[in-house]
């Protein structure tokens, strides 16, 4: 599936088979900032894209809804021609493959061959694990099977989505099938996860580039989130924070604080505690198309903990709690005050009243003559 990239020069206009060289600079410039790198990396990721060092990606399916690949096929910088063709490879992706059946399979099983050792995994959609795994299966193969095959001669493997990252809804309790995430089947082995319900495509994107451009992955946490797209919660970087902060909050749907764009907390919202970009990486490049941006509170559908767990109105707590989060409201009860403490404040507050008053008046002051100037007075 892999075709020219823009020409057989670098200033080549584009053509029919490929995207032109602005373009390609402005689309490889984008995912390296979606990952936070700087000048050089994104050099080197250009020039080794331009190189044709473009990733082998095998996408499986699994239980899931095919909203991570829906997501993906609404990019339009890139678009998804660009994407698939220009910079990875993408050699075999159930929903995406003009083959079925057999032919399908051989896809998979050359594409293994061919750049075995070299190609990137990535899983969407859950394991089921209940009664040896027979509620998801592929070709006469379980996806258990089909997971620890594929992922045996993989260079990186990612997990894109809640559902692939830890279980997401088909873990949902009571969880009939035993679904879990590639990460608990992979025990042992590094798995990328992307959480999201969906996941955002450019953070895909960037992760793949800088694994084939760089040859490493992401900084990872504990869970093996990037932390370039999960370091903070949303509440941290919220565009209704500055609401929060001065205890503006909308109170039901449709009344005058949701119409006006107050804080959703009281809704629900579980910002505070959910791990995310999306405040600041926005869906289908379109602003504010993500639930916050949209008047809903957030779901936390990157957290296990949270996501299909807790109840939908139910309010969290705030997880890294910064000010004005952590002072007292005005008319908190706050004690007496001392005596001495009292004193101590007032010699505080008479230095810095007596040191604005001297600084304006040394403002009020009128300015000495200029030179050669009389004063106004005659000789």
């Amino acid at each position: 599936m892999s075709v020219a990239l823009w020409g057989s020069t670098p200033g080549a206009a584009s053509t029919r088979e490929g995207i032109d060289r602005r373009g390609f600079v402005q689309i490889i410039t984008m995912a390296a900032a979606a990952i936070g790198l700087g000048e050089s990396a994104t050099a080197s990721m250009i020039e080794a894209v331009a190189k044709g060092a473009k990733p082998s990606v095998i996408w499986l399916h699994f239980q899931e809804c095919t909203g991570c690949t829906e997501s993906l096929l609404r990019t339009s910088h890139p678009g998804l021609a660009e994407l698939i063709l220009d910079l990875v490879s993408l050699d075999y992706h159930e929903t995406l493959l003009a083959a079925a059946g057999h032919q399908a399979e051989k896809c998979l099983k050359d594409a293994m061959a061919q750049n075995a050792g070299k190609y990137i995994l990535v899983v969407e959609g859950a394991i089921p694990e209940k009664d040896g795994g027979i509620y998801c299966m592929i070709g006469g193969r379980t996806a258990i099977d089909i997971l620890n095959d594929v992922a045996a001669k993989a260079a990186a493997v990612i997990a894109i989505g809640s559902c692939a990252s830890w279980g997401g809804i088909p873990s949902a309790a009571p969880n009939p099938t035993g679904a879990t995430g590639a990460p608990m089947i992979l025990k042992g082995k590094t798995v990328v996860t992307l959480p999201g319900c969906p996941a955002n495509p450019y953070i895909f994107l960037g992760t793949a580039l800088q694994f084939v451009a760089l040859g490493k992955l992401p900084e990872l946490d504990e869970l093996g989130r990037p932390k370039f797209a999960y370091g903070r919660t949303i509440h941290e970087h919220c565009p209704r924070r500055a609401h929060f902060d001065a205890g503006r909050f909308a109170h039901q749907f449709g009344d005058d604080g949701h119409r006006q764009g107050y804080c959703l907390y009281k809704l629900g919202c579980k910002g505070p505690a959910t791990h995310a970009n999306c405040s600041t990486l926005h869906f289908g490049e379109m602003t504010d198309a993500w639930p916050i941006g949209l008047g809903h509170p957030c779901f936390g559908c990157t957290e296990q903990k949270l996501a299909f767990k807790v109840p939908l109105h139910e309010t969290v707590d705030i997880e890294r709690p910064t000010p004005p989060d952590t002072y007292p409201a005005v008319d908190a009860p706050q004690g007496r005050i001392g005596a001495v403490a009292a004193g101590v404040a007032g010699l505080a507050a008479g230095a810095a009243l007596g040191a604005g008053y001297r600084f304006a008046k040394s403002h009020d002051a009128p300015k000495p003559p200029a030179a050669g100037d009389s004063g106004g007075g005659q000789s």
